[in-house]
């Protein structure tokens, strides 16, 4: 279980390390973007984000990753 949490983040890492390196003027327009929205909406694009993360891991390990 301790592998997948490290794989999993050593992937969240890789993903938002590509986006900085390759585009960092989008990450500041999403970045105005998100501030449009209003902070309850932001929760819960946060709480779905998690929950489809756990879901895509959850499926991984079911898999045999």
């Amino acid at each position: 279980m301790i592998g997948v949490a490290l794989l999993s983040i050593g992937l969240v890492l890789v993903i938002e390390g590509l986006v900085y390196a390759l585009a960092p003027s989008l990450v500041e327009q999403m970045l105005q973007a998100l501030r449009a929205i209003p902070e309850s909406q932001r929760r819960t694009l946060g709480l779905a984000a998690m929950a489809l993360g756990l879901a895509l891991v959850w499926l991984a390990k079911q898999l045999g990753a």
